[in-house]
């Protein structure tokens, strides 16, 4: 059943789609042959985790850990985008602005918390609009007006306007995890680092920067999960998490492009290699001096040799990108240009700008990916007279450097965006309300403000498209980003092990994690 009253084909082109379909046999065929049954593994994960409360989730790490210890009204099934129910025993969309639903009965919460209500349906939700709260995700549920207990398992869903992103963006995802009230009142702020669900794994451990433990859930309404324990392990350089794949530390890795063929050869090893949905660009801060200046940026747009950064932080694997959303994504803007690099033009556009050589600063996450981007990018600006330092920052730090008061000091940075499944995805980061948040860019438009409302409140699919690409006309108008690559996501797994992700590669299935 597709329960969303919506077509597939309004939210995710083709391409994706085969991608779900092409991960499952790889893994599926690698066969282990007079091994014993596995009862855990080992997952490599690209960094550590912050908080896994599902309202204040940073990573796809933290969501991939929300889904598997917290239950959802609906879920995907595995490697799909087709859903199904999960705490729901019905669920179902009657009109635009009304979704009804019934939950499972007997759904008990870990920790002694007691059976899953309706009530515990309308804490979770109503959470994210509440301005007291302010959770980081709260865009997820902008356009709910509240949700209605019908019964001790019956409930309404009740939106101010259509939501055509609820279904993939929401209900199936991290942000529709049902949290119990009566656990959440009583941890408090250990909610961000203890769980309150009725998923298939509990948290059994947390030591910051070395391991995350989930353990089976014993009181898991649900299929019982092929593994009784799961180590996440943070590891946040790519040679490094090679380095532990081959010495046997870890059993499920996403593996450095540059040594992808190599690991792909080893005994015991299954390989994959997908197209990416994430965004990778360069942004710059429009209200900083001399960035403020729609010419200054126009030059550094086309001064930075973007094919030389693909080959230099990428290992020249990947497919360049020319604008926000991936061409798998219904609303990519398919006539968007690549701009080829020209000193030139560059310096053509400086003298009108008025603006001669000036300092500047590329603010980086300290990797060998965005570390090998900066220096590609700070020898081209060095050839048009501006001088760039490259600041490299850890974890919490970076996250930190583009949200007020500190994102105001911005120039130059560098940023990823984790894909999901609806244009909406993408483009959210960058309405005038998240300036001090994810807008890192400071950019103000309040056409691209009311385009951003309209795509989010109409099903007209037609319309929401054609908001979605007139978004990246003015987003491309504006200068203020360098796109890169919406990447190349390769994988390695023990022969024995059958990853669950989906089709972005980002968002893995803990729950369905095989032994083969």
């Amino acid at each position: 059943m597709n329960g969303s009253g919506f077509s597939r084909r309004d939210f995710l082109k083709g391409s994706a789609a085969a991608a779900s379909t092409a991960l499952a046999p790889g893994w599926a065929l690698a066969q282990a042959k007079g091994q014993a049954q596995k009862t855990s593994f080992v997952a490599r994960i690209d960094r550590d985790l912050l908080n896994i409360d599902p309202a204040n989730r940073i990573s796809p790490a933290e969501g991939n850990v929300c889904r598997a210890a917290y239950q959802t009204l609906a879920r995907f099934k595995p490697g799909s985008l087709e859903w199904e129910p999960d705490a729901a025993a019905t669920i179902k969309q009657v009109d635009a602005n009304t979704i009804e639903f019934s939950l499972k009965p007997n759904q008990k919460f870990a920790g002694g918390y007691g059976t899953m209500t309706a009530e515990d349906v309308q804490f979770s939700f109503m959470r994210f609009i509440d301005p007291a709260k302010k959770p980081i995700n709260a865009s997820d549920w902008m356009q709910l007006d509240k949700v209605e207990v019908t019964g001790p398992l019956t409930g309404r869903i009740l939106l101010k306007t259509p939501a055509p992103a609820l279904w993939k963006n929401t209900i199936c995802d991290a942000s529709g995890c049902i949290v119990s009230k009566k656990g959440f009142e009583a941890l408090g702020d250990k909610i961000a680092t203890q769980s309150a669900g009725s998923g298939a794994y509990t948290v059994r451990e947390w030591t910051p920067g070395q391991r995350f433990v989930l353990a089976a859930n014993p009181d898991y309404a649900g299929p019982k999960p092929a593994f009784g324990e799961i180590t996440l392990r943070p590891i946040v350089d790519d040679k490094a998490a090679d380095a532990a794949y081959r010495a046997g530390e870890t059993d499920f890795t996403r593996v450095a492009l540059a040594s992808f063929g190599e690991v792909s050869k080893l005994p015991d090893t299954a390989a994959v290699r997908i197209d990416g949905m994430d965004t990778n660009w360069i942004g710059m801060n429009v209200q900083k001096a001399p960035l403020d200046n729609v010419k200054v940026r126009q030059a550094i747009r086309v001064g930075i040799d973007v094919n030389a950064i693909l080959t230099a932080a990428w290992a020249g694997q990947v497919k360049r990108a020319k604008t926000l959303i991936p061409p798998q994504i219904s609303g990519t803007w398919n006539g968007a240009p690549l701009y080829a690099r020209s000193v030139s033009s560059a310096q053509r556009l400086l003298k009108e700008a008025g603006v001669g050589g000036f300092k500047t600063t590329l603010t980086v996450m300290n990797t060998e990916t965005y570390q090998a981007v900066a220096k590609v990018v700070q020898a081209n600006l060095a050839e048009l007279g501006i001088e760039c330092a490259i600041r490299a920052l850890d974890g919490d730090a970076f996250v930190e450097a583009g949200k007020d008061p500190a994102g105001k000091d911005l120039d130059l940075f560098v940023l990823g965006l984790k894909g999901k499944f609806d244009p909406s995805v993408y483009t959210q980061w960058f309405i005038t309300s998240q300036i001090g948040q994810r807008n890192w860019q400071r950019w103000s438009n309040a056409e691209f403000d009311k385009l951003s409302t309209r795509a989010a409140q109409t099903n007209n699919p037609t319309k929401r498209m054609d908001a979605f690409v007139r978004m990246q006309q003015l987003m491309d108008e504006s200068a203020a980003f360098v796109w890169l690559t919406h990447d190349t996501l390769t994988f390695a797994s023990r022969s024995w092990l059958r990853p669950a992700l989906l089709p972005n590669g980002n968002d893995w299935q803990l729950p369905f994690f095989r032994a083969v």
